[in-house]
């Protein structure tokens, strides 16, 4: 089961965080849709390179963290509280912000709403799910 874990999240990550990459190097495929708007379409942020490929680093190097059971540089107690905050950070991302974000969002009238509901907000539970697994078999 841990392979399977390991495995999941190394695609996800990978996926998610090249995706990132992408678009901090001028890609834009998907960045809008991705993008928080309001309900007359307005983006609330506009990604910069940097927040882009600072993203897309972090969510690449989660799968180090998530393989790092044979590395020595990462003590086990970093290793563990490391999973435990990134778990925790997508459970929050899951719930949402209760108004533009994740399963108790109020303003659903969007395709960036559209596509969180059915999309990224799962994805982001499924990614808690995963590492919780793998916290509970280590």
């Amino acid at each position: 089961m841990n392979l399977f874990c390991n495995i999941a999240l190394s695609l996800i990550f990978l996926c998610i965080g090249g995706i990132h990459i992408y678009w901090a190097f001028g890609g834009n495929w998907g960045k809008q849709q991705a993008v928080p708007t309001t309900p007359e379409g307005t983006p609330l942020f506009t990604p910069s390179f940097f927040s882009c490929f600072g993203v897309g680093i972090i969510l690449l190097s989660f799968i180090l963290l998530m393989n790092n059971e044979n590395l020595d540089f990462i003590s086990p107690k970093v290793s563990l509280y490391s999973k435990t905050i990134v778990a925790i950070i997508f459970l929050m991302r899951a719930i949402g912000d209760f108004k533009y974000v994740g399963f108790f969002k109020k303003i659903n009238g969007t395709e960036f709403a559209r596509l969180d509901g059915k999309y990224y907000t799962p994805v982001c539970l499924i990614i808690f799910i995963l590492i919780i697994i793998k916290l509970i078999i280590i």
